[in-house]
């Protein structure tokens, strides 16, 4: 790997772990950039190049996998865990919600309460995560790379 190349993707985990870090802060494309010191449109591709998907879906399943989290453990309303993990609307929530695990948080609590898990297992962890088969933001691995 290039040293230019190399340093990019140093840059590029400093905005990820800040994302992973303050989730549920108003986070734009500007302050992930400037914490890549990175212009927007340029951090924006080179985010999606290492890590296969946008810096805000990222953020999106970050929050969501946090709710997820919250949903099963907390017996907070669903409105309180929207805002605890950074939406700001919880029809905004709600519609994100179902559309990366497939049901309401509402339903997911439920379906949770079900299943005794002591400890998961990565293999439960990788098929509890929101969006399915998706790398959530690990870098993708491509053949002769």
């Amino acid at each position: 790997m290039s040293e230019s190349r190399e340093s990019t993707n140093r840059r590029l985990l400093r905005a990820r772990d800040l994302m992973d870090r303050t989730y549920a802060e108003p986070l734009d494309v500007g302050r992930l950039a400037a914490a890549a010191l990175m212009s927007p449109a340029h951090f924006a591709r080179e985010f999606k190049r290492v890590f296969g998907e946008p810096p805000h879906r990222y953020l999106l399943r970050r929050r969501i996998e946090r709710a997820m989290f919250l949903l099963r453990t907390r017996d907070r309303p669903v409105g309180e865990i929207c805002h605890r993990v950074g939406f700001t609307s919880i029809g905004t929530f709600g519609r994100v919600f179902r559309r990366l695990v497939g049901c309401s948080p509402s339903a997911f609590r439920e379906r949770s309460q079900d299943r005794a898990q002591r400890a998961p297992t990565s293999f439960a962890m990788r098929w509890q995560r929101p969006g399915g088969s998706s790398s959530f933001g690990e870098a993708l691995t491509r053949r002769g790379s």
